[in-house]
């Protein structure tokens, strides 16, 4: 018998030992009082129910936050770069957009070995450390006009974020049950995209003409960012205590260097843990080549203006935010695969082929037009959450000891998406212009769903997992 049931028990049997017969119906001067740890308890089962684990609740927020302030600039900062260097800036920015994707991807590998050997939150820590160092020789960079020194000073802030925000997701994975895990996957993906780059681009919106407009405005909108980058450092720094993201996670054992190898390692043993990993390269990869190619054709060749461009931003992923969560309980329910190939791959290919189309097909300019283009633009953001389960599908493809190696995987290939997304425009736009952008993702999608077709989650994951 546990301690709480010996205690439960004493409390039921009088001094000479004879148990004294059940009371159904207390008097009302008996009857427990709610309390506070009652309404704790409350809130943690809340929590739990939604599939958030209660005791990194603030680090959920503190994610929204430092990528909100990442966010502010994702839908301006390929023009504004351009304007920065002037004649024929616009090849330049692409190319410090692309190096920056290079960053991403290397910090998001680091992201999760790291986690591995420091602790998620130290290296929480150092992500946020990077950006804030970063971001403000970074703005101080653009007025020189020296593409070298605006492309180091971005690439080397490139490096925070990931950190940050794919540490969090490891010690997210390392902290919810099995069962929950694609749905925790959700929640994180809630918080991620909520802050990048939807509230940073609302956020932007306002803040533009409030600072003056045009490239000063643009300007002070990246230095508001910092505030809102130390603020999210701060929510998981005070406010998150669990105590696995606390220290070293890998096995003692282990070698730093092992440990550091071990995403490679993990997918060269196990290689359907690559072919999974390669799928989510491809998730949002279009998300990031969009950034880059939708303004200047929403913006300006549609007559729309950088105002339309970043409302519809922000409403094409706020579905995407509301339907992260769902996405992960319906992969829970139905089958991760199941999920992702349908509602991640096919009808993400087909939304972002309705997203590119119907702008073009409406009168340039005219309200109506604006908001039937947002609303085909919507339809990809929501089916873009398809591909939530992913994050359970990876690591269960290593096995359970191999957990953290794949998820430093899923972490690169987040990261990666970023490089890929910049990578495309730059190897097609000179050739095949922007449409011809949109349809190599497509070939893309297609690609990731004949792949998918050849996966199977592991018998005892997927009777765990749904």
């Amino acid at each position: 018998m546990s301690d709480v049931n010996r205690n439960r028990a004493a409390t039921l049997t009088p001094p000479n030992g004879v148990t004294a017969p059940p009371n159904d119906t207390p008097s009302p001067d008996e009857a427990p009082s709610a309390g506070p740890g009652d309404a704790v308890a409350s809130r943690e089962g809340l929590l739990a129910r939604l599939g958030i684990p209660h005791p990194l609740r603030w680090g959920f927020l503190g994610v929204l936050v430092f990528m909100t302030g990442d966010g502010i600039e994702s839908n301006f900062i390929a023009p504004h770069i351009a304007g920065a260097l002037g004649a024929g800036g616009t090849d330049s920015a692409a190319m410090v957009i692309g190096i920056y994707g290079v960053a991403v991807l290397v910090a998001s590998y680091f992201a999760g070995v790291l986690s591995e050997l420091w602790g998620p939150r130290r290296v929480m820590t150092i992500g946020a450390a990077l950006w804030v160092v970063f971001q403000v020789t970074f703005l101080a960079a653009l007025p020189t006009g020296s593409v070298g020194l605006i492309a180091l000073t971005y690439f080397l802030r490139g490096l925070g974020f990931p950190l940050f925000a794919f540490s969090f997701l490891c010690w997210v994975n390392h902290t919810v049950a099995r069962e929950r895990n694609a749905t925790a996957v959700g929640w994180f993906y809630v918080v991620f995209t909520g802050g990048l780059p939807t509230l940073g681009s609302l956020i932007a919106i306002g803040s533009i003409p409030a600072f003056g407009g045009a490239a000063t405005g643009e300007t002070w909108s990246m230095a508001l960012s910092l505030l809102f980058v130390v603020a999210g450092w701060a929510f998981v720094r005070f406010g998150v205590h669990e105590r696995t993201g606390l220290g070293r996670i890998a096995p003692r054992e282990h070698s730093a260097a092992r440990v550091i190898a071990s995403g490679i390692e993990v997918c060269i043993t196990r290689p359907k843990v690559l072919l999974a990993v390669v799928i989510r390269l491809v998730n949002t990869a279009p998300e990031f080549g969009m950034f880059v190619i939708m303004p200047a054709i929403i913006g300006t060749e549609l007559g729309w203006g950088q105002s339309k461009w970043l409302t519809m931003t922000v409403i094409v992923y706020a579905g995407n935010i509301v339907f992260n969560a769902f996405f992960g309980a319906l992969g829970d329910r139905i089958g991760w695969i199941r999920t992702v190939k349908w509602f991640g791959i096919a009808a993400s290919a087909l939304g972002l082929l309705a997203w590119w189309y119907v702008p073009h097909l409406v009168p340039a300019g005219s309200e109506w037009g604006f908001w039937l283009a947002t609303a085909a633009g919507t339809v990809f953001g929501i089916m873009l959450a398809g591909f939530t389960p992913m994050g359970a599908i990876v690591p269960a493809f290593a096995g359970e000891e191999r957990r953290g190696a794949a998820m430093a995987m899923y972490a690169t290939a987040a990261g990666g998406a970023t490089f890929l997304g910049n990578a495309v425009v730059s190897a097609v736009l000179p050739w095949g212009g922007p449409g011809g952008v949109v349809w190599t993702f497509v070939v893309l999608y297609a690609l990731a769903f004949t792949v998918l077709c050849f996966l199977k989650v592991p018998h005892e994951a997927e009777a765990s997992g749904h």
